[in-house]
């Protein structure tokens, strides 16, 4: 017990235990996306090494086929990209000479220049599809509005939008993806320099022997420097572009008939009705090609018939158009001016000069009134002056309350029969000089208007069941035989309805001039074909086709394919001239 007391009693002399202090741990840091890739990359090497690979072949295809891209459609076969491009070659040497910044600023300013130049390649296909003619990088950047207008009309404004969004995004995919692609490229030569070079010196040696000795498969040489030529290519045109501007100037100042007295000027035609009308897309195609042919000369033959009947006699001939597929302003401009309107710098160019045009000709004399109807013109038009026009009537301007036919405002019949209401029936004490633009053959061809009794027309509302009942125009335009198909139809249709129009309210002093503006485009005229249009003078009076007999145009509507065929800015002078005009020429 006492023992027990005293142990009990001793101080405890065991160290204090202090009670842990209860501390949160801070959280580990976010893993950088780098070292999850590094992590992946450690895991799964095979899969790491196969998307390596994978991205590199792309990268190179990408490129190489970007040096190979042909500007022409019809030019897209395989055999095009199977060359070997001098300029990946050159690409590689430097590449393999450059320091790593030098070398990786050199990549991403070559990629976006091949971007660019592969840009420039898809316009020269879309141009010359359409156009006939490769894009122009100083003119024709003001013409994409204009095509995406066509496209809303021709296939939706939500088709339009949706287009014009996808070309944007292209063009910054491709050229994003271009330099992405060029820089990868560079870095596998620069961490493989001894093959790379060895590499390199080889494919220079191929390259040469190649190009010396001409080597070529399926007729394509092997040795390509496409990209090279098409830079100097794009160069020259730019070149050329600047310098014909100057020179263009110079040309329109000078006129064969500038100084001419107002009496002096078409004195053989003085109490004639004059009516020049162009027919859209109307080309030499829809009277000879195989597809569009056989129906076209058969409205052209039962028309003449027609007129012969209403005591009306025609003579046609052939004229080579400024323009093919479009732009039709330009063969206008041509037919009119005597001068050659190839370009939209031309045509700015004239347009703003005092070059007389062949209606302002008859505006000059002071015995005509002159009048315009352009149911294609929905904007302000300052070209009515040079046409020399006293006033016009656009597409909101002639009462039209019928559906669209596609880009075709109105059809040709009722615009016709507006002209007729508006301007051809009232009386005046001049005899009337009028300007028609018709429309409905204007691509894409559908739908397509169908004649209905003259009396019928009213302002327009009898169209609506036949439009619905139309043709979709997405369903034509893709298709080349389709649209051959109805491209045939729209001109049988404006022939008709012009002639019909001409029977129906012209006179023995109406003189009627019509003719094409341009051939429509590639897909129905073919990549071959040329750029004739067909032309026509029909009047009752003898004498005022007897005044052209030394022209040996043919007789009737539709001219022999052994016609004379002139340019079309040869035929001012020539009509000037055959109806009693005097030169006096205007020196610039």
């Amino acid at each position: 017990m006492p023992v027990f007391t005293r142990l009990r009693q001793q101080p405890d002399t065991s160290p204090e235990i202090e009670p842990e202090e209860t501390t949160e741990q801070a959280p580990a840091a976010p893993r950088t996306l780098r070292s999850r890739l590094s992590d992946f990359r450690d895991r799964h090497p095979t899969a790491t090494r196969n998307t390596r690979w994978t991205i590199t072949i792309l990268a190179a295809v990408l490129v190489l086929g970007a040096l190979l891209l042909p500007n022409r459609i019809e030019a897209l076969h395989t055999d095009r990209f199977t060359r070997i491009p001098v300029e990946a070659i050159l690409g590689a040497a430097v590449a393999l000479a450059l320091p790593r910044r030098p070398r990786l600023i050199v990549a991403v300013v070559s990629g976006v220049a091949l971007g660019a130049m592969t840009i420039l390649n898809l316009l020269d296909m879309g141009f010359l599809e359409y156009l006939g003619r490769a894009f122009n990088v100083v003119l024709d950047w003001e013409l994409l509005p204009d095509a995406q207008s066509y496209v809303e009309d021709a296939m939706g404004k939500t088709v339009a939008i949706a287009a014009t969004i996808g070309v944007f995004v292209l063009i910054f995919l491709l050229l994003s993806l271009m330099a992405l692609a060029m820089v990868r490229l560079s870095n596998v030569l620069a961490r493989n320099k001894q093959t790379a070079t060895r590499g390199t010196l080889i494919a220079t040696v191929v390259w040469v022997l190649c190009s010396a000795l001409g080597l070529q498969v399926s007729g394509v040489p092997i040795a390509s420097d496409r990209t090279a030529g098409a830079v100097a290519i794009q160069a020259r045109r730019v070149h050329d572009t600047l310098r014909d501007e100057a020179e263009f100037q110079k040309i329109a100042k000078v006129d064969a008939f500038g100084n001419t007295p107002p009496s002096q000027l078409v004195p053989d035609l003085r109490g004639k009705d004059m009516i020049f009308t162009f027919i859209e897309s109307y080309g030499r195609s829809a009277i000879e090609d195989p597809v569009e042919a056989p129906g076209v000369d058969a409205t052209l033959d039962a028309r003449t018939k027609a007129l012969a009947k209403a005591g009306f006699h025609a003579k046609s001939g052939w004229l080579t158009s400024a323009t093919y597929g479009g732009s039709s302003w330009l063969g206008h401009s041509t037919t009119m001016s005597g001068l050659w309107i190839s370009n939209q710098q031309r045509y700015r160019t004239l347009m703003a000069s005092d070059h007389m045009s062949l209606t302002e000709a008859f505006k000059k004399t002071g015995d005509w009134d002159t009048v315009g109807i352009m149911p294609g013109v929905q904007k302000s038009w300052p070209e009515s002056k040079f046409y020399g026009l006293d006033s016009y009537r656009n597409a909101f301007q002639m009462g039209y309350k019928g559906p669209k036919f596609s880009w075709s405002t109105m059809p040709d019949q009722y615009a016709l029969q507006q002209f007729q209401n508006l301007e051809h029936s009232k009386k005046r004490s001049k005899p009337l000089m009028s300007l028609v633009i018709l429309t409905s053959s204007h691509q894409p061809w559908a739908p397509i208007p169908k004649m209905v009794p003259w009396n019928d027309l009213g302002d327009g509302s009898v169209f609506n069941s036949i439009q619905k009942a139309g043709k979709n125009p997405s369903d034509i335009i893709t298709s080349s035989p389709k649209s051959q198909a109805e491209y045939g139809k729209s001109v049988q249709y404006s022939v008709t309805a012009l002639t019909e129009w001409l029977e129906r309210y012209g006179t023995k002093d109406t003189v009627l001039v019509f003719l094409g503006d341009h051939q429509p485009i590639a897909r129905v005229s073919g990549n071959k074909a040329s750029r004739d249009v067909p032309i026509s003078i029909v009047a009752k009076d003898p004498k005022v086709l007897d005044k052209i007999n030394d022209w040996n145009w043919t007789d009737g509507l539709r001219p022999a394919h052994n016609a004379p065929v002139w340019k079309m800015s040869s035929f001012r002078d020539k009509f000037l001239t055959a109806y009693g005009s005097t030169p006096h020429p205007k020196k610039g």
